[in-house]
C-alpha cells in the first residue's frame, strides 16, 4: 500500500493558496483515480483505492501544515506502511513558479509541514514531489506570501503542475522512481 500525502490547510480561507498546492494535486488524483477523499479519521481526510495496479490512500492531514506529521504517522504507524510507500506533495518556495521537483528523500528545507512530517515518521527517508511556487517579492512576509492567491497567470501555470505532479506521482506508484524524476525535473510549466 502507497500512502499519497497532499499538504495544505484546512478551511475555505486556505484553499486556493500557495501553500495548498499539495491538497488541490490530491483533488487531481482523486478525480483521476476516483478515489474520494470522505472518510475522517487520524486528524485528516482519507479515501482508499487502486491506482496503477497498487493499493493506495490518498491523505489531506487537517491539522493545519505545521502539524501534518501527526495525522501521517499515526495513519503510517497503524496500517503499517514502511517510510519508502509513503509519498508527500507540497509547495516550494525555493523553487520558481511552474517547476516540479521529485526526490526520493531529502530533509525539510525551510518547509514546517515537511519537518513535522519528518519529525512523526522518524526521518525523511520518503518520496516527495515539490511543486515551485516561487519567492516572494522583497518586503513581502513569508506567511502572507504562502497563504496568499497566486496571480491568474501563476494559477494557470500551477493548474498544469499539479497535472504533471499526478503524473509523476503515477510514475512512482508504478514502481518508476527514475522515470518520476527525469520527468518531473525536466518539465516546464
Amino acid at each position: 500500500m502507497y500512502i499519497i500525502v497532499g499538504l495544505g490547510n484546512p478551511g475555505r480561507e486556505y484553499a486556493q493558496t500557495r501553500h495548498n498546492m499539495g491538497f488541490l494535486t490530491l483533488d487531481v488524483l482523486a478525480e483521476r483515480w476516483r478515489i474520494p477523499l470522505s472518510t475522517k479519521g487520524f486528524q485528516g481526510l482519507y479515501g482508499k483505492g487502486i491506482a496503477a495496479g497498487e493499493r493506495v490512500m490518498l491523505v489531506a492531514p487537517q491539522t493545519y501544515m505545521n502539524a501534518s506529521g501527526e495525522c501521517v504517522g499515526a495513519m503510517a504507524r497503524y496500517f503499517d506502511v514502511p517510510k519508502d510507500h509513503i509519498l508527500v506533495i507540497y509547495d516550494d518556495i525555493d523553487l520558481p513558479v511552474g517547476r516540479l521537483r521529485v526526490r526520493q528523500a531529502g530533509s525539510a528545507g525551510t518547509h514546517n509541514g515537511m519537518k513535522s512530517l519528518i519529525a512523526h515518521l522518524g526521518g525523511g527517508e520518503f518520496p516527495r514531489i515539490r511543486i515551485g511556487v516561487g519567492k516572494p517579492e522583497p518586503g513581502t512576509l513569508l506567511a502572507d506570501y504562502v497563504l496568499g492567491i497566486p496571480t491568474k497567470a501563476e494559477r494557470e501555470t500551477l493548474a498544469q503542475v499539479r497535472q504533471a505532479a499526478a503524473d509523476a506521482a503515477t510514475e512512482i506508484i508504478r514502481g518508476d522512481m527514475d522515470e518520476a524524476m527525469r520527468f518531473a525535473n525536466t518539465f516546464q510549466g
